[in-house]
């Protein structure tokens, strides 16, 4: 016997326990979940042999890309869509790796900067090489499909409230 779809199956279960109006977004919601931890397995296998985890890579990469290769900690907790309690946590580790160092604000010494170092620019670089080969440019399926899911992954985040172009 072949196995089938389990998503499939569920939403067929779905049908047939009388919820049919909710099939399709169960269906959904279940495989954006699977997709999600199917990609984080390939990034993962990127980002572990450089002792990094995805959310640690934004921040080298947000930092890196800043031209003064530094920003307030409050900022990257905006730019990353997360909890300051996060980023704190991230830059307390990339701190002891080497990777990034906190400084007090030049105009006002209550804000946090963090700031990439020269390690953590090198990190980030191998980094993003292996995620651009392994993952970022071939993400399963193709360029056109990419750029309608995409599309379609901004219209649900933008139905939560996030802003989106």
């Amino acid at each position: 016997m072949s196995e089938r779809d389990p998503i499939r199956e569920a939403h067929r279960q779905w049908v047939a326990h009388g919820w049919p109006e909710a099939a399709d977004g169960m269906a959904l919601v279940t495989s954006v979940v699977r997709v999600q931890q199917l990609l984080s397995s390939r990034i993962e296998a990127v980002l572990r042999p450089l002792d990094l985890t995805f959310a640690r890579y934004e921040v080298l990469r947000l930092l890196s890309f800043s031209s003064a290769g530094r920003m307030p900690m409050m900022r990257l907790g905006s730019l990353l869509q997360v909890h300051p309690a996060s980023v704190t946590s991230a830059v307390d580790r990339l701190e002891k790796q080497g990777f990034v160092r906190r400084e007090r604000g030049d105009g006002d010494r209550r804000v946090v900067l963090a700031e990439i170092t020269d390690e953590g620019r090198a990190v980030v670089e191998r980094a993003t090489a292996g995620l651009n080969i392994e993952v970022f440019s071939s993400p399963g399926i193709g360029p056109d499909a990419t750029a309608t899911l995409t599309r379609l992954l901004g219209e649900l985040r933008a139905s939560a409230g996030d802003q989106v172009d």
